[in-house]
């Protein structure tokens, strides 16, 4: 038995038959209250009459009363509210912080089979499965699974939107030079994510908006901001890029970040910073005004020819200054263009319409992710291996958002799909 199991009881009014306190009061729940994910009492503002008497305030719940003194409640006063102490195995008395003693309702013998039999099935350690409720998909209503990978899908999109709200803040509620910070970053990719949001904040549009007719000065300022040009070259291109970058940086007075922050190690040659960071100048050049640009295209095609950002010519045939190598692809490709409007500009838009009240945008962000194929990834992969269809970006943003933070973690508790599980298809 788990406490979370019994809150999940509690919370759902899932409990059988006639409820009565250790000391023989009936118990009925009018309201089982808020539940607190914080500190404090497990359910907030309940209403439960106790032997015919309405009781307003707070439920504990414990798998064994004495939990409650190894928890140390009796000296917190956070829990003299506590209106009633429900427990599976009542082992001892407790008292409030104030000396009151609390009813306290035994529930071993109303908690349903079916139920816990259902839970524990999903809850095996040693399942051979990664998603608990494989087995059971086929039985569960497709309008249920359409509705659960709604809110999944709107649940992923809010959970992305913490790194637009902070970069919002850090430009002080500028949306233009939030969007080329955030599409900065995930240029980065996982591995350089943090070096190229540094470096975008190093070299402000307003100065690249001044050079932005020759790609090669942007690219000047770029590699120098990033602290690439440091040292002695034998190619041309680096060398005239360093000299450019000496007479841009005294103009703009600007110091770059530091270039041990960038990293190689286990890339892909087409990864590789140096030539992102062309890509990212390539951006630059063809953008004016990137945000309200990307705000007008609602298509996803659009979007990702927009996304498909190509390297000089340079790096056709290098991956380091200095260093020639075989023929390289220097257009970003579809699959990483798709990375960056679902990563990157989805998130953008849809706290865009969030913070300007315009359910347009908000729609226009699931609409572009509907437009789009779904990842081909390990976690799509195993829910199509379960059954589920996965016909677009929003399904499989919603699928990786259920398998990471409730398959994984087994929370299957808190998931429609598991809701059902246990309990509906019981009722059948």
């Amino acid at each position: 038995m788990t406490e979370a199991f019994l809150q999940y009881l509690w919370k759902h009014k899932l409990l059988q038959g006639d409820l009565v306190t250790t000391t023989g009061d009936s118990v009925y729940v009018e309201r089982a209250g808020e539940h607190n994910r914080d500190s404090g009492p497990d359910f907030i503002d309940a209403r439960v009459r106790v032997a015919g008497v309405l009781w307003a305030g707070n439920v504990e719940i414990h798998v064994k009363a004495s939990d409650w003194n190894l928890h140390r409640h009796s000296n917190d006063k956070a829990y003299n509210n506590v209106i009633l102490h429900v427990v599976y195995n009542h082992d001892c008395d407790i008292r409030l912080e104030n000396g009151k003693s609390v009813a306290t309702l035994d529930i071993h013998n109303a908690v349903p089979s079916a139920i816990w039999e259902g839970y524990a099935a999903l809850m095996q350690p040693s399942l051979p499965i990664e998603i608990p409720c494989t087995l059971h998909l086929p039985e569960v209503p497709s309008l249920l699974i359409h509705s659960c990978m709604d809110r999944m899908a709107v649940e992923r999109l809010e959970r992305k939107v913490s790194d637009v709200c902070r970069l919002l803040e850090d430009s002080k509620g500028d949306w233009e030079t939030c969007c080329y910070w955030m599409i900065a970053r995930y240029i980065g990719g996982k591995t350089n994510a943090y070096a190229f949001e540094m470096l975008a904040k190093a070299t402000p549009q307003r100065y690249m908006a001044k050079i932005k007719d020759s790609l090669f000065r942007v690219e000047a300022l770029l590699y120098g901001q990033a602290g690439m040009l440091s040292g002695e070259f034998n190619d041309e291109y680096p060398q005239t890029l360093q000299k450019e970058y000496r007479y841009l940086s005294k103009a703009y007075q600007l110091n770059p970040i530091e270039g041990h922050l960038w990293k190689f190690f286990r890339l892909r040659p087409n990864n590789f910073p140096t030539v992102r960071i062309s890509q990212l100048a390539d951006m630059v050049v063809k953008s004016d005004k990137l945000f309200s640009r990307l705000l007008e295209t609602p298509d996803a095609d659009e979007l990702r020819q927009f996304f498909s950002l190509e390297a000089s010519a340079y790096w056709k045939t290098h991956y380091r200054f200095d260093t020639e190598s075989s023929t390289l692809v220097k257009s970003m490709g579809k699959s990483f263009a798709d990375i960056l409007i679902i990563n990157a500009w989805v998130p953008l838009l849809f706290e865009y319409g969030v913070q300007h009240g315009s359910q347009q945008y908000k729609e226009q962000a699931f609409n572009i992710l509907a437009q789009m194929q779904p990842e081909n990834n390990r976690i799509v992969r195993l829910w199509k291996q379960a059954g589920l269809s996965i016909g677009n970006a929003s399904q499989s943003q919603a699928g990786i958002q259920l398998y990471n933070e409730y398959c994984k973690n087994k929370r299957c508790l808190d998931c429609p799909i598991g809701y059902y599980v246990m309990v509906k298809k019981n009722d059948k």
